[in-house]
Order: C-alpha cells, then structure tokens, then sequence
C-alpha cells in the first residue's frame, strides 16, 4: 500500500520569534495598562466600598499575572513542525540510447595521466 503524503501547511510551523516577543510585549503592556486603570479607579471613585477592594486587589495581582504571561511564550504548546519538502511521484524513466559525445571544434579535451606529470 503506498502512503499517501500530506503537502506541508505553513500554519504547522512554530511562529516568527520576533512576532512572538511583540506579542508578548503587547499582552505585557495591556495588562499593565488594565493595572493602573485598576489604580486609579481604585483612588478616584468615592464613595469607598467593596469596589474599592477589588480595584485595590487587581492593582496588586496584576504586575505578577503580566510578567508570568510575558515569559511563559508558546513554549508550553508544542507545534509538530511538517517537512517543508513535497514528494512528489516521478514518471517512468524512459530508456534512451546513449550517444557518444563528440567534442567540437570550439571544445578541447584534455586527458592527463600521473606519468604525464613526472
């Protein structure tokens, strides 16, 4: 039975790096912008109250969610990169008669041995 052969996809391969760290910097930036606007709701909004303490925990909690976020990566999901090479089945050689080649005017041929060096 012959294998049957996949053709290689490119959304198989592990992303560019320098488009993961900008992804990275990217989530790193907007949880830290969510952080100060958790701060400053957290000041401004009176009266206090139970709010307060939830702006004043997801103000606390955040810089340590961003920074594990940032360098976790897509290290922990495993991509199964395919051979970018398609194998394609060739057709039938033919047979051919071989023909001697005969060097032209314009060829020179130069056939030396080890005793025409000495």
């Amino acid at each position: 039975m012959k294998s049957k052969h996949l053709v290689p996809a490119v959304t198989s391969l592990p992303q560019n790096p320098q488009a993961e760290a900008d992804h990275r910097v990217r989530r790193y930036a907007l949880t830290m912008t969510i952080r100060i606007v958790c701060f400053g709701l957290m000041m401004f909004i009176q009266p206090y109250g139970w709010y307060t303490w939830v702006f004043a925990l997801a103000a606390a909690v955040l810089p340590y969610i961003a920074v594990v976020f940032a360098n976790a990566g897509s290290d922990s999901t495993e991509t199964v990169a395919e051979s970018p090479v398609q194998q394609l089945e060739a057709p039938a050689p033919t047979v051919t008669e071989r023909v001697e080649e005969t060097p032209g005017p314009d060829i020179f041929t130069i056939r030396e041995s080890r005793q025409d060096r000495e």
